[in-house]
């Protein structure tokens, strides 16, 4: 087999930052901000945005173009619009030219030999970002176009796979939702008039502790204790069973450990995500743990939580990411039916997430035949 030849990027591709002023920003134009991409590249809440709504300038983008998040690479936030608009100015257009597949670089740059590449170059202490000089010269293998645009294809395929699988998780999810309102009423107009509460009343709230980010002090990381992070919660279909790194007996002593039953909510990037804690963790400081004394309390809150991500994401100011306090979280004003009502529902709870651990065990089968597929597809061994 012929070797294939290694390029830099910036060879086959331009990183296109094509500034359009924010007063110049019309009615109906499509935005897509860091929050608008999942990890692994699905669009989520895009919107046409009003003139004027937007404060600061933007990149423009076309549906030929590659969206990159910079920042934090290893987020994997890198998607293939199919529309055109603006988007975040941290988040990058990489525009392929014509010795290069979209849908080839797009795997290729979501590949862990890529992502951890791309982070091990990024800069700064908290918020770290990839400069566009630091994309554009990575080196990247370069099949021949039809080669790229068959591992594209195949990889398409197999990813369309575990979409249905997420789909059919995201429907058990808006079961769960349905439970909720069939037994509880609207839990933002409080259509059934139940009494209210503090959230902080309901339980105890806190964040989680990042006084040294793992990723920026490695002798932090590599021992015995879980550390969960954003992406762990945002991404864990409610329960987070995994976790993506690790602490030392040193990371320990800087951070925090919470309890099994712990609720996890994000205050970053994916604002109000939630995810039950099934083992003792540390987590940073963009989490908020709650724990109350009841698991009936916790699974009720997580399920009023869902409904209340679009309107917690719009109390978020706009700066490098959207985020919350702890603070809004405390204020909350929560419907508390009776706890036995709250038991009842967390009965039913249980019943759905039994469905959902087998959907999950399905689709983690798939994520490891995915990666798999990925590792040899860029080995040339398809």
């Amino acid at each position: 087999m012929r070797a294939v030849r290694h390029v830099a990027l910036q060879d086959v591709a331009q990183i296109e930052r094509d500034v359009l002023d924010a007063s110049a920003i019309e009615d109906g134009t499509m935005y897509v901000g860091l929050e608008n991409i999942e990890s692994g590249g699905r669009f989520v809440g895009v919107r046409p945005i009003a003139a004027g709504e937007l404060l600061s300038s933007k990149f423009t983008f076309t549906p030929r173009h590659l969206l990159y998040g910079k920042l934090r690479p290893y987020l994997a936030k890198i998607a293939r619009p199919d529309f055109e608009g603006i988007c975040s100015t941290d988040i990058l257009p990489v525009l392929p030219g014509p010795e290069l597949d979209r849908g080839y670089l797009a795997w290729l740059l979501l590949s862990p030999q890529m992502l951890a590449q791309a982070s091990s170059r990024a800069t700064g202490a908290n918020l770290p970002r990839l400069s566009p000089r630091a994309l554009a010269e990575l080196r990247i293998p370069l099949p021949p176009l039809p080669e790229q645009r068959r591992i594209a294809e195949i990889l398409d395929k197999a990813d369309a796979l575990r979409a249905k699988r997420r789909a059919a998780l995201a429907q058990l999810d808006t079961l769960t939702q349905s439970i909720f309102l069939d037994m509880f009423g609207d839990p933002i107009a409080n259509s059934r008039s139940w009494p209210t509460k503090k959230l902080a009343a309901l339980g105890s709230l806190d964040r989680g502790v990042s006084k040294h980010r793992p990723r920026n002090a490695p002798g932090l990381l590599g021992g015995p204790y879980p550390f969960v992070q954003t992406g762990d919660v945002a991404n864990c279909g409610g329960y987070i069973r995994d976790y993506s790194a690790t602490y030392s007996e040193a990371g320990l002593r800087q951070s925090k450990m919470w309890p099994a039953g712990t609720l996890c909510i994000t205050i970053a990037a994916n604002i109000a995500k939630t995810g039950i804690l099934t083992f003792d963790a540390c987590f940073p400081d963009s989490v908020v743990g709650f724990r109350a004394d009841e698991l009936a309390t916790v699974l009720f809150v997580r399920g009023w939580l869902s409904f209340l991500q679009a309107s917690l994401e719009d109390k978020a100011p706009e700066s490098a990411q959207k985020n919350i306090n702890l603070e809004i979280l405390r204020g909350l004003d929560v419907p508390t039916p009776d706890l036995l009502l709250r038991m009842e529902f967390a009965r039913r709870i249980d019943a759905v997430e039994s469905l959902k651990g087998s959907e999950m065990d399905s689709q983690a089968e798939l994520d490891v035949l995915f990666a798999s597929l990925q590792h040899h597809a860029f080995r040339r061994e398809l």
